[in-house]
């Protein structure tokens, strides 16, 4: 049971509720805060005293004051008309990542928000209810408005929600809720604005973006190495004097597992004397240099992403003190520029993954390896056109590379006038990450056909288990087959981390 108290949330936690559907509770530190909070915003209403958010219209209307016996109504108009989302639904996962970390941004205290408001949130989240949450919409200023709102709709009983895997399941969130035996929620005074204000829908995004490219780092580590293998390289450049001698932290880890991986090979003793090359293309030997800064930037961004997973984003803020802040932490800039950093990083890591299967079968440069990995070749075909969808992939990337968070369009009248796009970085994000496993994917099928070609010699240890591990998901090539099938297969078993023990215990 996860306990969420707004201020310890982590990356792995998200991915055991987004992913393992492990159950979540509101720690009762959390449940006190709220409580405190509350209750200034309840003197506020009593008060009668202007407050944004509490008692006022929003944004461009929040000069006008509202009677205190239309708050409930206001609360409940607020959510309805800013679900305005369109096009494909959200996955399960991002949604139930954005649930969870709404509960948690509510669990600060700083919302002002009803412990219940949590309770009910994450009675959906631990029933399996997810709402139906178009990904466009938001502009990541004042938050991820459109894409929370259909969030409280479901909570309110409205829209449309799910209960189980399939999207196809929707139907009306108020059935929904009532088969599960859950009750919707009245909101109270700032609750509509307490559940639509914030960076969750974007960051929730980013946040399983991120944890996946960690693991298609080691992944792409992995598949260098088979490669290397596969071409009869050498490790050579990998030499940890010379990563020292620079000493980009993240150039000297990457080099680190490489080394592991290559360790005690015979492929590699095999050409260690009388080789006439002096070095390797840039795609084996510059490996370090490329994945090096993509460790550091990763490294970065996930400390920018969970720092954003506690961060109390509404407006205005309510304090202990009694005191009600207005401000711009809903501000999506933080996680929508790291999101860029890491569709560069995706990009780059696909575009050196491809050069590295273009050198496997292309028989100008596979020293003596099947021209295409082809069994006959000019009969068959074999990897031409698996290679030419890693290109195509990697080409893509580089367009999804592009950084949404330098764009800016005025909304709201004018009164937010420079955004951050943060939630089209995190989408196209998303695209990236899913092309750069595919690609990684057919690098790994075709090094480790490359490696078949090299027999009876053996590679390393760790290359031996990654080759057998590939062989349990793609079989080995006999003959032209559609590669498409082997090509996602592998793909979303290097997603889930069939590759994780192979580089296991090497970094520290």
């Amino acid at each position: 049971m996860l306990e969420l108290d707004g201020r310890s949330l982590q990356l792995h936690d998200v991915l055991a509720v987004a992913d393992a559907r492990e159950p979540v509770a509101l720690a009762a530190t959390a449940r006190q805060r709220m409580r405190t909070t509350r209750a200034v915003v309840d003197r506020a209403v009593t008060a009668g005293v202007p407050v944004y958010g509490v008692n006022t219209g929003f944004g461009k209307m929040s000069e006008i004051t509202i009677a205190s016996d239309q708050l409930t109504a206001l609360q409940r108009n607020l959510v309805r008309s800013h679900a305005a989302g369109v096009g494909d639904p959200l996955p399960e996962r991002e949604v139930r990542a954005m649930m969870l970390l709404r509960a948690n941004v509510l669990a600060t205290g700083f919302a002002g928000a009803r412990p219940e408001l949590v309770d009910a949130l994450l009675a959906m989240l631990n029933a399996g209810i997810w709402p139906v949450v178009p990904e466009q919409g938001s502009v990541g200023a004042s938050g991820d408005l459109a894409p929370l709102a259909h969030l409280a709709m479901a909570m309110m009983g409205e829209g449309r929600a799910v209960r189980g895997a399939d999207i196809r399941d929707a139907a009306d969130a108020g059935e929904v809720l009532q088969r599960a035996g859950l009750t919707p929620v009245t909101l109270e005074a700032k609750e509509g604005l307490a559940l639509i204000n914030g960076t969750q829908a974007h960051t929730a995004i980013a946040a399983l973006a991120c944890a996946e490219l960690w693991r298609l780092w080691h992944a792409a580590h992995v598949a260098t190495a088979m490669s290397l293998e596969a071409l009869l390289g050498t490790p050579d450049a990998f030499d940890e004097r010379i990563q020292n001698a620079r000493g980009q932290i993240g150039q000297q880890q990457s080099a680190a597992l490489l080394r592991a991986l290559l360790a005690d090979s015979a492929i590699r003793e095999s050409h260690r004397f009388n080789d006439a090359r002096m070095q390797d293309a840039y795609a084996l030997r510059c490996a370090p240099q490329v994945h090096g800064p993509a460790y550091d930037t990763l490294l970065f961004t996930q400390g920018v992403i969970e720092r954003e997973l506690n961060a109390a984003t509404d407006n205005p803020l309510v304090m202990e003190s009694g005191e009600l802040l207005s401000g711009g932490n809903f501000h999506g800039q933080a996680v929508g520029m790291v999101s860029d950093f890491l569709a560069i990083v995706s990009a780059n890591l696909a575009v050196i993954s491809e050069r590295r299967t273009d050198r496997l079968v292309h028989p100008d440069f596979n020293q003596g390896l099947p021209p295409f990995l082809a069994g006959s070749p000019g009969l068959e075909s074999g990897f031409m056109m698996s290679q030419v969808t890693a290109a195509a992939l990697a080409s893509e990337n580089k367009l999804l590379a592009h950084p949404a968070s330098v764009d800016s369009i005025p909304t709201d009248g004018n009164k937010e006038d420079v955004v951050p796009m943060a939630m089209g970085a995190a989408v196209k994000l998303r695209r990236s990450v899913r092309n750069l496993r595919h690609v990684l994917a057919i690098e790994l099928i075709a090094a480790a056909e490359g490696i078949e070609h090299r027999r009876p010699l053996r590679s390393t240890t760790r290359l031996e288990h990654a080759h057998s591990v590939i062989r349990e998901v793609v079989a080995k090539q006999s003959g032209d087959r559609s590669p498409s099938p082997d090509i996602v297969r592998l793909a979303e078993a290097i997603a889930a981390g069939v590759l994780e023990p192979m580089t296991a215990g090497i970094l520290t």
